[in-house]
């Protein structure tokens, strides 16, 4: 219609609303019916014209033209206020036409118009209005000429008649705005009329202006084109710039819809972000449809789009519906629909009158005419296309400017959507570890602290796979990785979907339950460990697996409000609490003291040994079956000034993991090597032995540092001992067995410590440059009551002696046990037999009270024991 407010209809309209929309036509329709008829029976009779033969096409192609010409201005979403001229012919028409030529003429251009922009929606409605129009207007006009008689001027029934239109129109497509729920508020509905009165006034004038210019000037109705041709000039350069700004203002909006659709991107959930019910999302998009739909003027936008990469594709629709079949939520779509099949990223522009027979048909399942598609690309893949079905407001379908706007709303949404699966996986990556996928130690934290909130009880469970070392250092870090994989998906399997399971580190995991009794929590712990417990096939390997698992409760914090770090923190610490007795460990409030005076004896080594807390203790080795005293080992103790005496398999593996233990290693040695000097100078040649950890064989520059101590305390290397386990050698051997060479070629003598316990085999003894090794106690302590003991021992002398080295025996505690040693052909023997670990006085004072010295093969002073 011309000059007022007219209706889209609405987006996602209720049956309700459509119901009472179409009751409303229906009125309408009568009530303009009734109307023109009344109106043409009450009208008197006109004498007919030879001229209206043309006038009739001519006031067609008016309407048609003036409605052609209409620019729309957006008022809100699915509102415009029409400017046209639908005015200029109408009141011609009224000057110069019997009623029942305008109304034909004015029914046909609009039904014309409807079927040119295909808007069968509101058919029902536009027609009631057409007839009520043309009704109105002539009834008005011809009030006025009686109320004014011959007096008045020959157009003023005709002016009057044309200005009331637009008003009646107005409040007619007000009341439908308002029944379609899309009403408007009084002041602007009233600015708006009054905005339509003055358009109408200035068409109506200009419409008369012209008549009477055409009518009674010479040469009028040529002046008249060219002012029509300049004003029509006007027009088209005004509604260009009309377009670019509302085309400025769709970009702009759109832009902010996507930006506030980045909003629903969350954080871990327990699962994946791509898991999130994305609502609020979709309404976003949705949004956006409407958006360039309205802006195209077309009658149906299809979006569809995958906004992260592991998330299923969105199919939106704005406008029509598709028909069933079309709606795939399937990426494939875009593979296999000849029309998503685009290369590059430009618009293509299709149309069933001269499309090929796959493209035809491709439209015909869609249930459009023509279509305009893109390809939504981001820099490495295709992220979605944008299908703009059947323009509605112009016979000649869509043009440049469509086309243009739609590539640049293209380029703009594959930024966007690019850049919100590059801040998905961003985000996604922040807090899931990328071996497993499983949440990570921060995804775990975000996903666990809301639903611990609203939980009546919190339960974090931690699960420790305990072979994962062994296999990394035994097989590499590939197939380490295998078996943290597999775990995770055994976890997963067995706590189900919805539970946060996050893998912390290395084989440890972490898992949310939540409101469980405490027989449930038993049960699943049960569960995990023997879950993880089942052996691992690797290569063509099997692998016996373990597990511990330890677990804290809500109920063990002191804090009224949750939280996920102190579970986490009394989980580790049950687990550290873990046996292979008790391989399943309830958080105690005791366990949090151990682990306390565990961190306060780290912090303190230092200052400990600065203030001599921490002294070294000397173990004397006899030989066998001399009794000569060749050496003793260096054994650390710390006397705590609120402990006590703190046991060494207490302090030392916190020292290690702390890694501090070069400063302790350093410690011992420097003291030993001061120990052996004061022999030496005494004339007694008597070597001493100093245990090794893993750190320090991993450590290059070690042997730096023992030349440099020996060199210091002028000590031959043959006097200094170091003890390492099989264990700790075989932790990471390419390091460790550099710097054993080292040591060796110093002259250095090294031992294997606990031999028999750990990887012992005449291959791997083969491969270490060692001068010693040294019976586990647990064997020797066993040869009086276990036959198989006695034989691992005798095995060990005979398997030492056939490599040249001499064997030591740990553990020697009766005179039975020395005698089967003497038996055996044992080298060295230590223990309680012979003497406890002793302070440095105490050692010297056994010396001078247990040993005699002698006179040695080589002429040199020597201390034998004595009974």
């Amino acid at each position: 219609m011309s000059d007022h407010v007219s209706a889209t209809a609405p987006s996602a309209p209720t049956r309700s609303t459509n119901r009472a929309f179409s009751v409303f036509a229906a009125l309408l329709l009568f009530a303009g019916a009734l109307s023109a008829f009344l109106v043409g029976r009450w009208l008197p009779d006109t004498e007919p014209d030879a001229k209206l033969w043309w006038t009739g096409p001519l006031l067609v192609i008016g309407f048609l033209l003036a409605e052609q010409l209409a620019i729309n201005v957006d008022v809100r979403s699915g509102v415009a206020w029409t400017i046209s001229f639908t005015e200029i012919p109408l009141v011609l028409g009224l000057l110069v036409a019997p009623f029942e030529i305008v109304l034909a003429a004015h029914v046909v251009a609009g039904v014309g118009t409807l079927l040119g922009r295909r808007v069968l929606d509101r058919a029902v409605y536009n027609a009631g209005l057409m007839f009520m129009e043309i009704s109105v207007a002539f009834a008005v006009a011809e009030l006025v000429k009686r109320f004014l008689g011959a007096q008045g001027p020959f157009w003023a029934g005709a002016f009057v008649g044309t200005i009331a239109v637009p008003l009646l129109a107005s409040v007619l497509g007000l009341t439908a705005l308002r029944i379609m729920g899309k009403g408007m508020r009084v002041a602007p509905s009233l600015r708006l009329v009054l905005q339509t009165l003055v358009v109408a006034l200035l068409n109506t004038s200009a419409g008369l202006a012209g008549y009477e210019i055409a009518d009674k000037a010479p040469w009028g109705g040529l002046l008249i084109g060219l002012v029509f041709l300049g004003i029509t000039a006007i027009y088209l350069a005004y509604s260009g710039l009309l377009r670019e700004q509302r085309d400025l203002e769709a970009l702009s909006e759109v832009s902010l819809r996507v930006a506030r659709s980045g909003r629903h991107v969350t954080g871990p959930r327990g699962a994946t972000p791509e898991e999130d019910d994305g609502c609020g999302e979709d309404d976003d998009w949705q949004l956006i449809a409407e958006r360039i739909r309205e802006q195209l003027n077309a009658n149906r936008v299809v979006l569809r789009l995958r906004t992260d990469p592991q998330a299923p594709m969105r199919t939106l629709v704005a406008g029509e519906p598709l028909p069933p079949g079309m709606r795939r939520d399937d990426p494939r779509v875009l593979r296999e629909d000849a029309m998503l099949q685009l290369p590059g990223a430009q618009v293509r522009y299709f149309r069933i009158v001269d499309a090929g027979e796959e493209v035809s048909e491709a439209l015909v399942r869609r249930d459009a005419q023509e279509a305009l598609v893109v390809p939504l690309r981001g820099a490495t893949q295709l992220l979605g296309a944008v299908e703009v079905h059947d323009r509605l407001s112009r016979w000649r379908g869509f043009g440049k400017a469509d086309i243009q706007l739609l590539r640049t709303l293209a380029s703009h949404l594959s930024t966007a959507v690019d850049n919100r699966r590059l801040l998905a996986r961003l985000r996604h990556d922040a807090y899931h570890d990328p071996l497993t996928g499983l949440l990570n130690r921060p995804g775990f934290r975000e996903a666990a602290t809301e639903p611990m909130r609203e939980a009546n009880t919190s339960v974090v469970v931690r699960v420790d796979l305990t072979v994962l070392s062994t296999v990394s250092d035994a097989l590499g870090q590939a197939w380490g990785n295998r078996m943290v994989v597999a775990a995770g998906r055994r976890l997963r399997d067995e706590l189900g979907p919805e539970v946060p399971l996050a893998r912390l580190e290395g084989g440890a995991f972490a898992a949310l339950l939540l409101d469980r009794q405490a027989e449930q929590i038993q049960e699943i712990a049960e569960r995990l460990r023997a879950a993880l417990s089942v052996p691992y096939p690797v290569d063509r390997l099997t692998v016996e697996a373990g597990a511990v698992v330890g677990w804290a409760t809500t109920t063990d914090c002191e804090v009224e409000e949750p939280d996920p770090d102190a579970l986490l923190q009394r989980a580790d610490v049950a687990v550290r609490a873990t046996s292979d007795n008790e391989p399943l460990r309830q958080y105690a409030p005791s366990m949090g003291q151990i682990f306390l005076r565990r961190f306060q004896l780290v912090t303190q080594f230092r200052s400990a040994l600065e203030n001599g807390q921490i002294s070294v203790h000397y173990q004397p080795k006899v030989a066998l079956p001399s009794r000569q005293v060749v050496g003793a080992e260096a054994l650390v103790r710390w006397k705590h000034p609120e402990f006590g005496r703190v046991d060494p398999d207490e302090f030392v593996p916190a020292v290690e993991a702390t890694g501090l233990v070069d400063v302790l290693t350093d410690f011992v040695m420097d003291t030993a090597l001061a120990r052996v000097r004061l022999w030496i100078d005494r004339g007694l040649r008597m070597s001493i032995a100093v245990n090794l950890s893993v750190r320090t064989l991993a450590d290059e520059e070690f042997p730096d540092r023992v030349a440099a101590a020996l060199k210091r305390h002028d000590v031959p290397p043959e006097l200094l001992t170091f003890e390492l386990t099989e264990s700790g050698v075989m932790a990471d051997p390419e390091r460790a067995l550099p710097v054993l060479r080292r040591l060796h070629q110093m002259g250095v003598v090294l031992a294997v410590d606990d031999f028999g316990t750990g990887y012992s085999s005449l291959a791997y003894l083969r491969q270490l440059p060692v001068d010693e090794v040294k019976i586990d106690k647990s064997f020797v302590l066993g040869m009086g009551t276990d036959l198989g003991d006695m034989a691992v021992v005798r095995s060990i002398v005979e398997l030492g002696h056939s490599l040249g080295l001499t064997v030591v025996a740990e553990g020697v505690e009766d005179d039975a046990a020395r005698d089967q040693l003497v038996g055996m052909g044992c080298d060295v023997a230590q223990g309680y037999l012979i003497s406890r670990p002793l302070s440095e006085d105490r050692f010297e004072a056994w010396l001078r009270a247990r040993t005699v010295q002698v006179r040695g093969a080589r002429d040199e002073t020597v201390l034998t024991l004595v009974h």
